[in-house]
């Protein structure tokens, strides 16, 4: 994260600041407040604190509210003291990534209250901004999500085009099952399933094949783009036995129709893909001041 603070700052900064370095003195030491322009919930806060020490070590940030809280509009969250040049030169970036994460946040928690009441849980997907995704994902958890896999590295998900590429469902759970053994890996293990005669498939190959912990293979179902009726069967038939995932075109507006249904996670790439950023500006004392 602090890598990609770094390529962002550089980004924007390129030669220098020729605005600031041009107009105001390079000894002159101001304050800023960062205000919310729209109610919300707050999300990176301590990103916003490392930009600011990355351009200036000695800047001071203040936070006056904490990451994940709701915030109204017009509501100061941070204070900011230090260099002129210096705050300027971090205060774009510092705002873009508040801004984003917030409106994750912001989202996330509008989802997590409509499934109020239900065992359901919200996952987000690897649908995110490339080299945001550390950003991303924290900004769903403090929105009160759950972090579905990181990458390619922490889950097996054996998805549609897995099970194409390896001829059948049996297949590619056999395959799983004899590279966790020989790797002696003991990683989650999600399979997505289209209908019911891959969820038979993949129930069977979990009753067949064991990890090297000897759990058995798969630890959840996935219902690809079933509807809520199809998902409450899936969940009648088998969620008494495995946890069950329903993706594909969950929106704000159908999620907690899945969630009565009785699955156990709903994931959806709306809340980091179709998502707008929450607004915020940084104001000077002599905003405030008149």
């Amino acid at each position: 994260m602090k890598r990609a603070i770094q390529w962002a700052l550089e980004e924007d900064l390129g030669s220098g600041d020729c605005t600031s370095e041009s107009s105001l003195p390079s000894h002159l030491e101001e304050t800023g407040w960062i205000i919310a322009k729209e109610d919300g919930v707050v999300a990176g806060l301590a990103v916003v604190e490392c930009v600011f020490q990355q351009v200036d070590e000695s800047i001071r940030c203040q936070r006056l509210c904490e990451e994940g809280e709701r915030v109204e509009s017009g509501q100061q969250v941070m204070r900011i003291e230090g260099n002129a040049r210096s705050i300027l030169i971090g205060e774009r970036v510092a705002l873009n990534f508040l801004q984003r994460m917030s409106g994750i946040a912001s989202r996330t928690a509008q989802v997590m209250q409509s499934l109020d009441g239900t065992k359901c849980a919200v996952l987000d997907t690897r649908k995110t901004t490339p080299g945001l995704r550390e950003f991303e994902k924290l900004a769903v958890r403090l929105g009160g999500g759950t972090n579905h896999r990181m990458g390619l590295y922490d889950m097996i998900l054996i998805k549609d085009n897995h099970v194409d590429f390896a001829g059948s469902m049996e297949g590619a759970l056999e395959q799983v099952a004899l590279y966790l053994n020989e790797e002696n890996r003991n990683l989650p293990v999600v399979v997505e399933v289209r209908n019911a005669a891959e969820a038979q498939a993949a129930m069977e190959a979990r009753s067949r094949w064991k990890k090297p912990s000897g759990e058995p293979l798969v630890d959840r179902l996935l219902l690809d783009n079933h509807s809520p009726e199809e998902a409450a069967k899936m969940v009648e038939q088998w969620g008494h036995a495995i946890a069950l995932e329903a993706s594909g075109g969950i929106t704000p507006s159908n999620a907690r129709a899945y969630a009565e249904a009785g699955v156990d996670f709903v994931s959806m790439g709306w809340i980091t893909h179709s998502v707008p950023s929450m607004d915020f500006s940084l104001k000077s004392s002599h905003h405030f001041n008149g």
